[in-house]
């Protein structure tokens, strides 16, 4: 068998999300003894200055003895979430526009959290 057919054989069933940057993709694998497991992966786009990008991917691989447990704790997370926080997305930083917001200082003068402070060594 090659290993095109060892990889078809070993896909059984696939789902797609895409969000925003990243993309999740759940696969239902095979094992080599014919049981199934899941498999959850994050895929990131990070586009490089010229134009060019690449992808980051992380894994996790699910086996049927701890879906239950896993289901419990994911779903427990969530809960407390959306309990602490709703389910409005509050992070500025997810939308295309988000600008960094502008702090003014004591002296009156915008400060950005990208500004640097002048420090004389002799009031050390």
């Amino acid at each position: 068998m090659s290993e095109k057919d060892a990889m078809d054989q070993e896909e059984i069933y696939s789902k797609v999300l895409r969000a925003g940057r990243r993309t999740y993709f759940f696969d239902v694998r095979s094992t080599k003894a014919g049981d199934y497991y899941l498999t959850i992966t994050e895929s990131k786009k990070f586009t490089h200055d010229d134009g060019s990008f690449h992808y980051k991917k992380h894994k996790i691989y699910l086996y049927k003895e701890d879906f239950s447990a896993f289901r419990e704790n994911v779903e427990e997370m969530m809960d407390y979430i959306i309990s602490e926080k709703g389910s409005e997305v509050i992070s500025e930083r997810h939308q295309k526009d988000f600008k960094k917001e502008e702090e003014p200082s004591m002296n009156g003068q915008v400060k950005t959290s990208d500004s640097f402070t002048d420090v004389s060594f002799d009031d050390i």
